[in-house]
């Protein structure tokens, strides 16, 4: 295959007309999965209905954000038809069965080539076996839509690679969705199915959900297992990504559980995270810190965050602004994430490094060469950083943060215009710090800044305690009255 030289490649999608265009109507593709599901109980319509509902909208939309880099319309709707069939006879498999879904182009899927946004990956394969997260989908019956959009090998924090181009914000394609996981983030928010699993090893979830509007948890590390391992090591968790908070905590009850190739995968939870979720946040202690004690925000994301802190309050919170006692980690991150990114490279022929992105190519030889000494120093760093937010915890339930400082930027840049540093973590100082501590951490929107553009608050809670993150998380998303308008509705959106 030939590599480009200075116009990225965008291949073609596989969604044909014949097999995408019979939709009993428009509305199924911006449903819920929860509204989905219950439909399907009624007998409204059916799984093969939504499932082309879901491929049109692909068809119509996709092209204005680069959100997928493969459709399978025919496998979807094969998937679906089994589904229909399995709801007619009363006997789906769950929540999930026959639920479009799409899968970040970073999980191996059966059947479909995984490419991870780079060249050094040959499309041949074989493609032959599925990441755990993606065996749940199936097992749960959902019907796999396509992959995902990403960053070459999901390094940074906009979604853009030599292989397939830069992926648009639903809220204006002109702008970043964020990334690593912008595809799925951009798929969701498009109205483009439901529910799409991405993956998070400093914010790749998060960012793009607060720069789209979306809602996400990067849930406690080993909850859902990862196969093949991630050469970032325990900094990666996969994690659900949908437009409500109700839709992440059922996405999460279906790709969590252990599986063997996953030695610091968790055992399967015994309970649904749903379970509990309208519970509330009455009587909880919340610690509320607006920048970490070292960060700086935009004065409407600031505005914003303070707003939806005093609705936490309003429900019976005990809110105190406090800082937890931590200065920024990133010079330990960054050394943990680029040794992962030059161990990335160990796997392909000499002279790999010369055919990447030359940002990542710059990463590697200037932050990811250190010794094993370094390596070391950056984990005591980590681990002390743990133990200081487990001591958090012993006195706060939850902590809150504003998700990112500010909201997303031009298409195709490495930070906002400007900014003093091209390294994505200057821009997302939040998010990292709870990938090294393993914690659960979910985003979910709260309101838009004056030009349009969506603001993300950060929930953030001790590891294990994923279920109260969603609880809270659903009593802002329920008492803001918060409910997702596919942008392209919105004056700012583009169709």
């Amino acid at each position: 295959m030939t590599e480009p030289k200075t116009e990225p490649k965008t291949e073609p999608k596989t969604v044909s007309k014949t097999s995408a265009t019979t939709d009993p109507g428009s509305a199924l593709s911006d449903l819920t999965a929860a509204e989905l599901v219950a439909g399907y109980r009624s007998g409204a319509f059916t799984p093969e209905d939504a499932t082309r509902s879901v491929l049109e909208a692909i068809e119509e939309r996709d092209a204005a954000v680069n959100a997928f880099v493969r459709v399978d319309a025919d496998g979807a709707l094969a998937q679906a038809a089994a589904s229909t069939e399995r709801w007619r006879a009363g006997r789906p498999l769950g929540g999930a069965d026959g639920v479009p879904t799409s899968v970040k182009d970073i999980l191996w899927t059966a059947g479909s080539p995984t490419l991870r946004g780079t060249w050094l990956i040959d499309e041949a394969g074989p493609w032959v076996e599925d990441a755990p997260a993606v065996a749940r989908l199936r097992e749960a019956g959902a019907v796999i839509t396509g992959k995902t959009t990403t960053p070459e090998f999901a390094w940074k924090g906009v979604t853009d690679s030599l292989r397939y181009g830069s992926t648009g914000n639903p809220w204006d394609p002109s702008l970043t969705p964020g990334g690593s996981s912008g595809g799925a983030a951009a798929a969701v928010g498009c109205g483009m199915g439901p529910w799409a699993v991405g993956t998070d090893g400093g914010g790749s979830v998060r960012i793009p959900a607060s720069f789209t509007g979306t809602v996400t948890i990067k849930p406690t590390y080993g909850l859902i297992p990862l196969y093949p391992a991630s050469p970032f090591g325990t900094l990666s968790h996969a994690g659900p990504m949908a437009r409500s908070v109700t839709d992440v905590a059922a996405l999460l009850d279906v790709i969590v559980g252990n599986d063997t190739r996953d030695w610091s995968a968790m055992p399967t939870p015994q309970t649904s995270f749903l379970d509990g979720l309208e519970d509330g946040v009455e009587g909880l202690r919340i610690g509320f810190s607006s920048t970490l004690g070292y960060g700086k925000n935009d004065p409407e994301v600031e505005r914003l965050v303070r707003a939806a802190v005093t609705v936490l309050e309003a429900e019976g919170a005990h809110v105190e602004e406090v800082e937890p006692g931590f200065a920024d980690p990133v010079e330990a991150f960054d050394v943990l994430w680029f040794c992962g990114a030059a161990k990335v490279l160990e796997s392909y022929p000499p002279g790999a490094i010369d055919r990447i992105e030359p940002l990542l190519r710059e990463g590697i030889e200037t932050k990811g060469r250190g010794s094993a000494s370094d390596y070391l120093d950056a984990t005591a760093v980590r681990m002390d950083l743990g133990r200081l937010m487990g001591r958090f915890h012993e006195a706060y339930d939850l902590l809150v943060t504003p998700t990112m400082p500010i909201t997303a930027f031009e298409r195709g840049l490495q930070a906002p215009e400007g900014w003093p540093s091209q390294w994505w973590p200057s821009w997302t100082p939040y998010t990292y710090p709870f990938n090294m501590t393993q914690q659960p951490a979910a985003s979910v929107p709260c309101g838009t800044t004056e030009a349009g553009l969506p603001v993300g608050l950060q929930i953030v809670g001790a590891r294990h305690d994923d279920a109260r993150v969603l609880r809270a998380a659903r009593a802002y998303e329920r008492a803001s009255g918060a409910q997702y308008v596919r942008p392209v509705d919105n004056p700012r959106g583009a169709r």
